[in-house]
């Protein structure tokens, strides 16, 4: 008997004037079975660099882990951190590499770097595609995008970035089975990568219809 893969589904990131916001919920399935309410699928991969993913949580914790050393040692040997467009390049290589045995993922990767906020939505194959607004990938996808291209707005804050990634999961959730239960957001500024407070979410949430 073959066995089920364990898959997390819709996941966002937003531009914005001051960072980047990546967001997602935190349903894992198998099939038509739920295996967690508490699937992690916002990493850290670098001070200021995050990535969201929605397919295989084994394939996608394999990059995880390989990204994040990869940063490491890039900033050991040239004293600086690396971009993140030349992130998402190393990325991009991997994955292509692998076309023949691919991972099962689709991939965000964002963040703050000398040149600015940058976003990136990455395929299996290697694909990447810069961002300049808003988004998402996954099951729920095409109900968020319906959120994020009605409200997003040019020069918007991570504030504001954050509480329409929460809009547009929060309806994703009540459509796509696939997805649901919590929601993990992050805001990347210069500085800082912040884990929002669940309790925050929850309240901004109970705002919504």
């Amino acid at each position: 008997m073959e066995q089920e893969i364990l898959k997390g589904t819709t996941t966002v990131g937003v531009v914005c004037s001051d960072g980047i916001v990546l967001a997602s919920e935190r349903r894992a399935t198998m099939g038509h079975f739920i295996a967690s309410r508490d699937a992690k699928k916002v990493y850290k991969i670098g001070d200021t660099v995050g990535l969201t993913i929605a397919g295989s949580v084994g394939d996608a914790q394999q990059i995880v882990r390989y990204m994040t050393v990869e940063s490491k040692l890039y900033e050991m040997r040239r004293k600086e951190p690396v971009t993140i467009k030349g992130m998402t390049t190393m990325l991009s290589n991997i994955l292509n590499s692998n076309r023949y045995y691919p991972y099962s993922v689709q991939l965000l990767i964002g963040g703050v770097d000398k040149n600015g906020p940058a976003l990136y939505s990455l395929d299996a194959m290697g694909g990447m595609i810069e961002e300049t607004n808003a988004v998402s990938t996954g099951s729920g996808s095409p109900i968020a995008y319906g959120v994020l291209e009605d409200n997003y707005v040019k020069g918007m804050t991570v504030d504001e970035g954050a509480e329409l990634a929460i809009r547009a999961l929060h309806n994703a959730m009540k459509r796509d089975s696939a997805s649901g239960d919590a929601i993990s957001v992050v805001k990347i500024t210069t500085d800082k990568f912040v884990r929002m407070d669940e309790g925050e979410v929850k309240e901004y949430r109970k705002t919504l219809n």
